[in-house]
């Protein structure tokens, strides 16, 4: 707590995305039905998968905590964003600041390890069948989902200590609609090389190791389907990576956009903030949206839970005129 003293205030404006109020209340009624959609999918993604036995395969134990995660990493930011918009002050305390950073951040990076979990899942489904249920059991699948929780944390409280630790000043207005690191880095004055430097490294360290452990699974991935001999064999073994493979590209390319692109020197305000909106936004959507449309077997559970919920209306409807 000393430590976060030193700062030269107490807390912080959040420009936002807009000063218009029109627009602020446009943006209120989309991001809530959007926040809303995606807390409802992501829930809905869990609890399908925890109630049907088809889906308790490594992919869909994996893809549980991948909805876990972004149902809360969403609810980090989206919720404050959204009072903002109603609000005349958009302010936040240094202490909640610090707080959705590193939520924020735990979060998002324990996307990007759990990702590469899935994608090193698909490698051993296609490349490696024969030893896929001894190599994935549940040892190992546990032991990846608590290795990205626990580097997640690492990384996250190394970065809130670089940026907080020693007193940001200047302004203390923060030009985006959250508590993100790159605005923040843009307020230290005090080592405020080494901070850049220690973030960019650690972020690049991560990105590149679970990219190339990304990159190397589906260039495997990719061989081996190419040496299967039959079209049906070679589509079968792809769909069971396309939806995968789908949220690796979305969650990647804006993860370069908003924390990569910066230190290659083009940098702009207004694109990171649309960055950042699809990746707090519109991604914790997209992502149990696109399993849903793309996997065969979580399609077949979303069916057979609304034909579940439909008898059981007629029940209670057959009840009522039988009463």
């Amino acid at each position: 707590m000393d430590t976060l003293n030193q700062t030269t205030f107490d807390d912080f404006i959040l420009l936002g995305l807009t000063s218009n109020r029109f627009i602020e209340s446009v943006l209120f009624v989309c991001f809530l039905i959007i926040y809303t959609c995606s807390f409802l999918s992501n829930l809905g993604m869990i609890i399908l998968i925890s109630a049907y036995h088809y889906l308790q395969a490594p992919m869909y134990f994996f893809l549980s905590h991948l909805s876990f995660i972004d149902l809360f990493y969403s609810s980090t930011i989206t919720p404050k964003m959204l009072s903002d918009f109603i609000s005349d002050k958009k302010s936040i305390s240094f202490k909640a600041c610090a707080s959705q950073m590193f939520l924020f951040a735990m979060f998002a990076t324990s996307e990007s390890f759990l990702v590469t979990a899935m994608a090193y899942d698909r490698y051993v489904a296609i490349c490696q069948p024969l030893l896929y249920h001894s190599t994935m059991n549940k040892h190992t699948c546990w032991g990846l989902v608590y290795g990205a929780y626990i580097s997640s944390f690492l990384a996250s409280i190394t970065h809130t200590i670089t940026i907080f630790k020693f007193p940001l000043c200047g302004s203390n207005k923060i030009n985006h609609f959250y508590c993100d690191i790159p605005p923040l880095l843009k307020l230290t004055c005090v080592y405020s090389y080494t901070r850049k430097l220690v973030v960019f490294l650690l972020s690049l360290v991560m990105g590149v190791v679970t990219f190339v452990v990304i990159l190397m699974s589906y260039t495997s991935i990719i061989c081996t389907i190419l040496g299967i001999n039959s079209t049906e064999g070679r589509s079968k073994a792809f769909s069971t990576c396309a939806s995968h493979l789908t949220v690796v590209i979305s969650f990647y390319s804006t993860v370069f956009g908003i924390y990569f692109r910066p230190s290659l020197g083009l940098s702009s305000d207004s694109i990171d903030k649309v960055f950042s909106i699809f990746y707090t936004v519109a991604s914790p959507l997209l992502n149990p949206l696109i399993y849903s449309f793309k996997n065969a077997e979580v399609k077949r559970a979303i069916m057979n839970a609304l034909h579940s919920r439909k008898a059981l209306l007629h029940i209670k409807h057959a009840n009522k005129i039988n009463n």
